[in-house]
């Protein structure tokens, strides 16, 4: 059974800085994609950004490129989002996901990711 436990979450300041972890278990996972998404209530899951299983390629977001970053340890079996320049629209709760099958393409497409974790919440304050 695949587990993803996000982790890192807090409460900062507009300009700060915060990186999240998603620790994964149940799964190849040098062989799986990963991919952040996040959520503010009333809005639908938006792509953040991913990595490829083989960690050369990532995509992002358009309201976050150049700000964040998507990084993996196969080693630890952990994805890292790595959140810059924070701003108070970035506040949501952040998931991460698998792409379904191995060797996939990030993906913004919350179609093609089959497994979730809990999320864990990031407020910016103004």
């Amino acid at each position: 059974q695949v587990q993803l436990v996000e982790s890192g979450g807090g409460l900062v300041q507009a300009g700060d800085s915060l990186r999240l972890s998603c620790a994964a278990s149940g799964l190849a996972f040098s062989q799986t994609t990963l991919t952040w998404f996040r959520q503010v209530p009333g809005k639908e899951r938006e792509f953040v950004g991913g990595i490829t299983w083989d960690g050369l390629r990532t995509d992002y977001g358009d309201s976050v490129k150049g700000r964040f970053t998507v990084s993996r340890d196969n080693a630890k079996n952990t994805v890292y989002l790595q959140m810059n320049s924070l701003k108070p629209e970035d506040t949501a709760v952040y998931y991460c996901a698998t792409r379904r099958g191995p060797f996939g393409g990030v993906s913004l497409y919350r179609a093609l990711y089959d497994s979730w974790g809990r999320g864990t919440q990031v407020t910016v304050s103004s």
